[in-house]
């Protein structure tokens, strides 16, 4: 009975100490756990852009293949480029057209304004010039009527001279034959009976050439009334030039618009002809090719995928309870699966606005009366450091572990 207590002691002890020893381990995991956090649900995110082309046509030219690096600007791919350079050709024709018409229109506008006001002060001068030739023509009427008037007077007055004259001789004839009265006064009365008659034809023809002057005088009067019509027709003609005028600027403005309207559909199918060529936008890889030599393609089908070599980081989801210490600035360590556990520095770049469910395609709902409270996950991008030669392994989609020390 003396060594029972003893016995009994011994068990209990090296329990105590068992407990001791798992007290002291979970307290030296939790304090070498404390400052930092690590998950495995984590991958390698890069730049993959879609490379699509934006004309159809034949590809006639293929220069790539499958996860072949190439470089900026180049060329992976053609389409057949003779419909565009067609295009192309038409487009400069229209152009040229286009701006000989718009040198004529513009050309034309000054010399419009010029025969505008040329025109209006000629037609002026020529309409006063009309009325002072009808006014003159007018007045030489006149005068010729009051000529033939005097002319017709002395044809009168010689008419009567003749007739005395014709009398005076037939009265003096028989006395100069009986010698009543000298032959010297019968002679005389002869010659005054000629002169008489030599008068009157001379009045006669007064006559006819003043009938003849006011002939020429009214055909005078009739040309510059003509004259004067056609003078009042040009300023007619030139008081519309201002709205002439108006209708060559107008045409000059609209040729001036061709010119542009086809300027741009010269660069449109300029820019066509030069989308014909399928160029790299940058360095990559080229993944998933789509089109194979003499494929027909259309607008904005999908032909390459060229993936970033360099420019990738870290989307790490962490848990909710995970980020209380995280911030943006810290710095992390990632071990990189693929790479048999190859470790890189990086820094957290920015943490998600929101959990990695919100952004699904059926975000959870949880408004079912049938709440079971599930931890959550957000995106946490990392950025590597730069100068860490990757060389070119890390690619899109690798699985990784990062670790961030929050302390």
């Amino acid at each position: 009975m003396a060594g029972g207590p003893n016995v009994a002691r011994g068990p209990v002890k090296w329990v105590a100490l068992a407990v001791l020893v798992v007290a002291a381990s979970v307290g030296l995991v939790r304090w070498l756990g404390a400052g930092h956090e690590s998950t495995d649900d984590a991958q390698v995110e890069g730049r993959i852009t879609q490379i699509a082309t934006q004309v159809g046509g034949s590809i006639v030219e293929l220069h790539v293949t499958d996860n072949q690096f190439v470089q900026k600007d180049t060329l992976m791919a053609r389409i057949d480029p003779r419909e565009y350079q067609t295009v192309v050709d038409r487009a400069e024709a229209e152009l040229a057209d286009a701006e000989a018409n718009a040198a004529a229109a513009v050309s034309g506008v000054p010399i419009a304004e010029v025969s505008t006001s040329s025109d209006v002060q000629t037609a002026a001068g020529g309409i006063d010039e009309a009325r002072a030739g009808v006014a003159v023509a007018e007045r030489q009427v006149e005068a010729a009527r009051a000529q033939l008037v005097a002319a017709e007077a002395r044809v009168r007055e010689g008419q009567a001279g003749v007739t005395k004259a014709a009398r005076d001789v037939e009265r003096l004839r028989p006395l100069a034959e009986k010698e009543e009265v000298a032959q010297q006064q019968f002679d005389a009365a002869v010659a005054a009976a000629d002169a008489s008659r030599a008068a009157g034809e001379a009045a006669e023809s007064e006559v006819a050439a003043a009938r003849l002057a006011i002939a020429v005088a009214e055909q005078r009067v009739i040309q510059a009334r003509a004259a004067a019509g056609r003078a009042e027709a040009v300023m007619a003609a030139a008081r519309t030039a201002p709205e002439q005028l108006e209708v060559s600027r107008a045409r000059a403005a609209a040729a001036a618009a061709q010119v542009k309207q086809a300027a741009a559909v010269l660069a449109q199918a300029r820019l066509n002809l030069e989308r014909t060529r399928i160029v790299a936008p940058s360095d990559g890889l080229v993944g998933r090719r789509a089109i194979e030599l003499g494929q027909l393609v259309q607008p904005g089908q999908p032909l390459f995928a060229l993936v970033s070599r360099d420019d990738v980081w870290v989307v790490a989801n962490f848990k909710e309870t995970q980020l209380a210490d995280m911030r943006a600035g810290q710095a992390a360590v990632v071990t990189v699966d693929a790479l048999d556990g190859r470790r890189f520095t990086g820094t957290v770049d920015s943490i998600g606005p929101a959990t990695g469910g919100q952004f699904s395609l059926l975000p959870a709902e949880n408004a079912t009366g049938n709440f079971v409270k599930v931890v959550q996950r957000v995106p946490v991008k990392i950025v590597l450091e730069p100068g860490q030669d990757t060389g070119g392994q890390l690619r899109p989609g690798l699985s990784v572990v990062p670790t961030v020390y929050t302390k």
